[in-house]
């Protein structure tokens, strides 16, 4: 597939949940996909960028910078996923660093952009606010789970 159908990858996304063919076309009308090369930076530590990105192939890593050109990789965005939602809703700067893993297909779209589309379809920005919330909280459950796992293992391996 050379060129990306926007349609059809947002509507295989959590983010499109609940949303209807009409509603889903106007999101996609200032939907932006595109491909990333492996290691490509799609968020970078510290900037602002008010864009909502889906993950609709592939995989992103959560990196914090740790100086000298080095890195940590914290978690792992897949498929499904959306990253740079919390800047998108508070505008505030990006905590961490996204870098694709592989080849990664995302497709993402600008708050200001987004908030355009209240005034004709305010059922669908209410949706994709409330699909937004919900996989946030499907990924802190997970980040909080490898959390647990980590300090299990942390504690049995040295007697803490």
């Amino acid at each position: 597939m050379n060129e990306i159908d926007d349609f059809s990858c947002l509507r295989k996304s959590p983010l499109s949940e609940g949303l209807t063919d009409v509603q889903l076309r106007a999101l996609t009308g200032i939907t932006c996909c595109r491909r990333l090369k492996d290691h490509e930076v799609l968020i970078e530590e510290g900037k602002v960028d008010n864009k909502l990105h889906v993950i609709t192939e592939g995989a992103v890593a959560v990196t914090r910078d740790l100086g000298k050109g080095e890195y940590i990789t914290i978690h792992v965005l897949h498929t499904g996923d959306m990253a740079g939602e919390m800047g998108f809703v508070s505008g505030r700067p990006h905590s961490a660093t996204l870098r694709s893993l592989g080849q990664t297909q995302v497709c993402s779209f600008e708050r200001a952009a987004f908030e355009d589309l209240l005034p004709e379809h305010p059922w669908m920005v209410y949706r994709v606010m409330q699909n937004i919330v919900e996989v946030g909280h499907d990924i802190l459950r997970r980040m909080n789970a490898q959390y647990v796992e980590l300090t299990k293992y942390v504690t049995r391996s040295h007697g803490y």
